[in-house]
């Protein structure tokens, strides 16, 4: 399974916060290999996951409600079957399996429960890096939470540990905590708004950030219109008012058709230098100070080779740049910025 030195691609790397790694600027995203964009086949996501590592990516990230465990496994196999050299760095979550999901279920009982079944998902000792996945707000302002993680990670369950954000105040109130590795984020031409408080503080906090929702659950790709349908099963059908969890994660929280004009100009700004929209959407993420790496998510081989590709364009220019900033300021301001 494992593909010679040789072949691989280089890519840039930038140092994950207090982890202490460097991984690449460009990872993947894995919700949907768990199922929940529609049905992969196992052997599909072996391939995406090969795909990645061969194009430079060593930054995997998933969640142990991806499909209910489904993607943590899936990554556990393909790590198994990998030289300990060649493993890439895996960031994963936990805290949605709550039931029922609020503040009071974050127990070190739980957390502790947690990741244990991520650990054994994943066939590791240790996990690299645990994530809260955006829990309930006042989890972020809980001592007792982070206490049981520092002990998680005394015992050498976990190496590390960050937060999955919804807000920009969820994040400046994490960003506090002393021990805190990353911060994982939406951000993206669409969502412009960890920008102005964000992405300084965590430079300054020595704490990496993880943009997520990269290319807007897909809008950023250009390849949609009116008339494209989404599975049932694809939270892009299910999601788009918030009817199972916050509606900022489907399309960044942005109203599909009017997503659609917005992506529609930032693909002519993309056409003018001649790569495609989602590769310029990605170069823009990585061209922001303090951002880690984007970790778009990806079905196919062609998918996720095409994301790694962005991580060699040269950053945008001040025009180019300036132009996606207007369509943010004539589009989406109005409608995402005092949300998140």
């Amino acid at each position: 399974m494992d593909t010679p030195a040789a072949e691989k691609q280089t890519m840039e790397t930038r140092r994950l916060g207090r982890t202490g790694a460097d991984v690449g600027v460009v990872g993947l995203g894995t919700w949907q290999l768990g199922g929940d964009w529609g049905e992969v086949r196992e052997d599909d996501a072996l391939a995406v996951l090969r795909t990645a590592l061969e194009e430079g990516v060593t930054l995997l990230d998933t969640a142990d409600v991806y499909g209910d465990g489904r993607s943590e496994k899936i990554i556990g196999r393909f790590l198994a079957d990998l030289p300990a050299g060649d493993r890439p760095f895996v960031a994963t979550k936990a805290g949605r399996r709550a039931d029922p999901f609020e503040a009071a279920q974050y127990t070190p009982e739980n957390l502790r429960a947690w990741v244990q079944r991520s650990l054994g998902n994943l066939g590791v000792e240790r996990l690299d890096l645990v994530q809260l996945h955006c829990p309930p707000t006042p989890v972020y302002s809980d001592d007792a939470v982070f206490e049981a993680l520092d002990a998680l990670v005394e015992e050498g369950l976990l190496a590390a540990y960050g937060v999955s954000v919804e807000t920009v105040d969820e994040a400046m109130t994490a960003l506090a905590r002393p021990n805190l590795a990353s911060l994982q984020i939406i951000l993206n031409a669409f969502r412009r708004k960890p920008l102005d408080r964000v992405l300084p503080a965590a430079a300054e906090a020595g704490v990496g950030v993880l943009a997520r929702v990269p290319l807007a659950s897909g809008l950023l790709t250009g390849k949609y219109d009116e008339s494209t349908v989404f599975a049932e099963t694809d939270h892009r059908s299910y999601n788009r008012q918030g009817e199972a969890f916050d509606v900022g994660e489907t399309f960044s929280g942005v109203p599909y058709e009017l997503g659609l004009r917005a992506a529609a100009e930032v693909g002519e700004v993309a056409a003018a230098r001649g790569v495609p929209t989602a590769a310029l959407a990605l170069r823009w993420i990585l061209d922001q100070p303090g951002v880690t790496s984007a970790i778009p998510g990806a079905r196919t081989p062609e998918q996720a080779r095409a994301n790694a590709a962005a991580a060699q364009l040269d950053p945008l220019t001040a025009d180019e740049l300036a132009a996606v900033e207007r369509v943010y300021d004539t589009h989406l301001r109005e409608v995402v910025h005092s949300r998140w």
